[in-house]
């Protein structure tokens, strides 16, 4: 039995699945290492020493052999000028460490500048053979986005990708029912696993301030290979909060504080180290109930991605529904009527994985859906950027609801910009795959100035025109239901003066 263990131990080692990985930078290392090893350093340990600078946030190492065929095996870990981060033996041939978080097997911190060493362990080299090695090595700066935590996109599209972009776990203030049924700081794992359950191709966690939950979604993700893990960050003020997607680095939140930076300066920050950015819940009022929960005062706008327009806890709070006194879609129009691009997104703000999913404010529900190429953490924060998003509130949800347009040989699809010379006609036409029974209302500035009949079926195409006044402005869709609740919510077509058009 000790020997069918010790096999099946070998063999897992040699072939660990390349899932758990660490994304590697694309652009060519900073530093390579690379040497030979021969029966002479079999069962040692050989020190690599590789120079860190100083404001270095993150380090990534690769590592290969040519040695495979002759059996030779060889164990991989590090250690900094002051400690051993961590060992990894022979189940991976890669790892990051950054401040926040590493590869399982490794720790976190910061990174201190120095000489640190590549521990290769040789548990076996056999006589007569050479082993030739290379260590590739990027060093990120602190300020460097925050990598996605697949090594590859999870799945290709091109298609409409189904997430959440607003949930808490234990790492802020979400809880859940523990196995004896008390009430306690929910696990991430227990809030991913129900994302999953529910069909979700992707979920942002936003943890209030905190940072703490990104080592534990690069645990996850490679257990989690059917849905996109996306770190985030709710930044929590006294004058409002917002999420900011993909971010990982310190980020001061103390506004108010002697010495601290404006609101304009940590969302400009935050968009410098890579982050979307949206504003949360900007209707809610802040009090004792919610404290800095409505956004209060203007800011630089142009540091701004998104607005989350409908919040979960919001529509629960209102019995189930959308549009009451805390929407966001009016905060989110006036910015359109200043020209502001902004796109609207939707999150549950979900602090209880354990919400019956047909319940307002269940994980899931609303829903941000996403154009993008591929299910990567790159691709769909492009698509939140371009405005190629809509909000479901519907259950299981619509597959897809979308908006082009045409015009003087110039073609437009939502989040896009199409121009016309004035009194030429813009062809419109909407597209719902799943449609309930429902009909489609179109919005410009002011409110809704047309209703429209949707056909019941797999897919549903509803066409308009719009004579076109030569001026900015903007044009979107709504899907409601017979009785006029909504059901979804496009993002705009951008109308611009003539010979203004883009893609």
């Amino acid at each position: 039995m000790r020997l069918t263990a010790a096999i099946a131990c070998l063999l897992a080692l040699a072939f660990a699945s390349p899932s758990m990985a660490a994304p590697v930078p694309e652009r060519p290392a900073d530093l390579r290492l690379e040497g030979q090893l021969t029966r002479a350093d079999h069962e040692t340990y050989v020190e690599l020493p590789f120079a860190v600078p100083a404001g270095t946030g993150r380090l990534t190492v690769v590592f290969r052999h040519d040695g495979a065929e002759e059996r030779t095996t060889l164990d991989l870990g590090v250690r900094d000028p002051e400690r051993f981060r961590g060992w990894s033996g022979g189940s991976r041939d890669r790892f990051t460490i950054s401040a926040s978080d590493a590869t399982p097997s490794y720790l976190p911190g910061p990174l201190p500048a120095g000489t640190w060493n590549l521990v290769l362990g040789v548990p076996n080299l056999r006589p007569g053979v050479t082993t030739t090695y290379q260590a590739q090595i990027w060093l990120e700066p602190q300020d460097a986005p925050f990598a996605d935590l697949s090594d590859a996109p999870l799945a290709a599209g091109p298609k409409w990708w189904r997430g959440d972009l607003h949930v808490h776990s234990g790492h802020s203030d979400g809880t859940c029912r523990s196995r004896r049924g008390e009430r306690i700081p929910c696990p991430l794992f227990k809030v991913v696993e129900t994302a999953a359950a529910r069909g979700l191709d992707f979920v942002a966690l936003t943890e209030h301030n905190a940072a703490s939950h990104a080592q534990g979604l690069r645990e996850l993700q490679p257990y989690f290979d059917d849905i996109l893990l996306i770190p985030g960050r709710e930044l929590t003020t006294f004058q409002g909060h917002a999420n900011l997607f993909g971010l990982a680095a310190p980020l001061e939140f103390r506004l108010g504080s002697p010495g601290a930076e404006d609101l304009d300066a940590v969302l400009a920050r935050a968009t410098n180290l890579g982050a979307v950015v949206s504003i949360n819940h900007p209707r809610m009022p802040s009090g004792e109930a919610c404290m800095g929960c409505g956004w209060r005062g203007d800011i630089d706008w142009s540091s701004v991605d998104a607005i989350e327009v409908l919040n979960g806890g919001a529509i629960a709070a209102f019995d189930g529904r959308a549009e009451s006194p805390l929407s966001g879609i009016g905060f989110w129009e006036d910015l359109l009527d200043q020209g502001h691009q902004i796109t609207a997104i939707a999150g549950s703000d979900s602090h209880d994985p354990d919400r019956p999913v047909e319940a307002a404010g269940a994980l899931g529900r609303p829903a941000t859906v996403i154009w993008a190429e591929r299910l990567s953490q790159g691709d769909l924060m492009g698509g939140v950027r371009a405005g190629r998003a809509f909000i479901d509130l519907t259950h299981p949800g619509l597959a897809a609801f979308d908006l082009e347009a045409q015009a003087e040989g110039a073609s437009a699809v939502m989040g896009g910009q199409i121009a016309a010379s004035p009194g030429q006609m813009i062809a419109f036409r909407a597209t719902i795959a799943g449609a309930p029974a429902a009909r489609l209302h179109v919005v410009e500035p002011g409110g809704a100035v047309e209703v429209l009949p949707v056909a019941v079926g797999p897919e549903a195409t509803v066409a308009f025109t719009r004579r076109s006044e030569g001026r900015t402005g903007w044009l979107r869709v709504e899907l409601r239901d017979l009785d006029g609740a909504l059901l979804a919510l496009s993002n705009p077509i951008y109308l611009a003066a003539a010979d203004a058009n883009r893609p």
